[in-house]
């Protein structure tokens, strides 16, 4: 039986998978207790849980347990790893660059650095959405500091060129940081293969609850320091102080090594539903992929629809199907994606857009209903 609206946004937040719910609940029932209580079981038994998700989290992007951090989500993680580089480093330098693709939270923290004095290089991308590698060794300064740029983009799916950029900064002694929020979990990611020396992640995009995520720094080769952004009782290495989430932490733990089992074999399912739902929409003769389909995640395609009012299509859609314009953090704007037009988009078709995100829980019989139900709502609107 299909539910309705069709939820096809898996990029703005994914269902807690049940066995991520099940390892949770009795974290906050039975096994309530703080992880910094060292006195006694009941903070012996949360902090044994917390562990245990710290090495999980470690294995999904092959790094170790000592260089995983805990934090709300990765927006915060996004914040504690540019401002707490800036902070820690800026007396060797203050220039940053990073990529006018990226999500807000790295495009505003880098904003309000530069309002403190920092220099920010906003590098364009090539139409194809990715980096020009490069414009970025040749922005490259002595004084610089740290380069971020995403894994994954979360309007497009496109994948950037990770290890060719985490080389380039290994090779002029910069630090790099990635937001891997979209592809982790849904793709294999290794910060040692790539060279990345801070990366961040989120729970909820990966099955996991709301309210948790972590944030990777590097401890050698080289060892990344980072200035904490909040004070008090000096948890998770000093880097970020507040009673930990453990029921949260848990559950990102236990989605983290799901997806460490299962994502070859969900990445396969979910790219063949994609990959149907792609076909069908190309035929309709008024679609164009926003980025080329090898570059993409496996369960994302962002089309512009040539229609008139094409910017209307997204609310005739959205009583069958839910999906999105872009990003979910930027849904109340009014104006077409900045993503999309720095790919060279015109601003009727960025306005027209919409991402389709599959995931673990779609189903073929929803693509063949999603299928019918756009070619219907197109049809009448030409």
């Amino acid at each position: 039986m299909i539910q309705y609206p069709i939820y096809l946004d898996y990029n703005a937040t994914t269902p807690c998978d049940p066995r991520v719910l099940e390892c949770m609940i009795p974290y906050f029932t039975t096994h309530f207790g703080n992880a910094a209580s060292r006195t006694h079981a009941y903070g012996w038994v949360a902090e044994e849980a917390v562990d245990i998700a710290r090495e999980q989290v470690a294995a999904v992007i092959g790094a170790t347990s000592s260089e995983i951090i805990f934090t709300s989500g990765a927006t915060e993680a996004v914040n504690l790893a540019i401002r707490g580089v800036y902070e820690n480093y800026h007396a060797k330098g203050k220039h940053i660059i990073t990529c006018n693709t990226e999500h807000k939270a790295v495009l505003d923290t880098c904003h309000y650095l530069e309002s403190i004095g920092a220099e920010i290089t906003m590098l364009e991308v090539l139409p194809n959405g990715l980096p020009d590698l490069a414009q970025l060794e040749k922005a490259i300064r002595p004084d610089t500091i740290l380069i971020a740029i995403m894994y994954a983009n979360n309007e497009t799916g496109i994948i950037m060129p990770v290890h060719e950029i985490g080389v380039l900064a290994k090779k002029h002694g910069v630090l790099f940081f990635c937001d891997a929020t979209q592809a982790v979990g849904k793709i294999p990611v290794d910060v040692m293969k790539d060279e990345i020396d801070l990366l961040c992640l989120s729970a909820h995009k990966l099955y996991g609850p709301k309210g948790a995520g972590a944030l990777y720094v590097r401890r050698k080769n080289p060892r990344v320091k980072i200035k904490a952004l909040q004070y008090g009782g000096g948890h998770e290495k000093g880097m970020r102080s507040g009673t930990l989430n453990v029921p949260g932490i848990v559950g990102l733990g236990k989605a983290c090594a799901i997806c460490k089992t299962e994502m070859e074999i969900d990445a396969i399912r979910i790219r063949n539903l994609r990959d149907q739902l792609l076909y069908a929409l190309m035929q309709l003769g008024c679609t164009v992929l926003n980025g080329k389909k090898e570059l993409l995640l496996p369960h994302v395609a962002n089309f512009s629809f040539h229609l008139p009012g094409g910017n209307q299509l997204i609310n005739h859609l959205q009583k069958q199907v839910a999906v999105s314009s872009g990003s979910a953090c930027t849904s109340a704007s009014t104006e077409p994606s900045y993503v999309l037009k720095a790919l060279g988009i015109s601003d009727e078709l960025a306005a027209g857009s919409i991402r389709f995100s599959l995931g673990r829980f779609t189903t073929e019989e929803e693509i063949v209903d999603v299928i019918k139900y756009v070619k219907e709502v197109v049809n009448e609107m030409r």
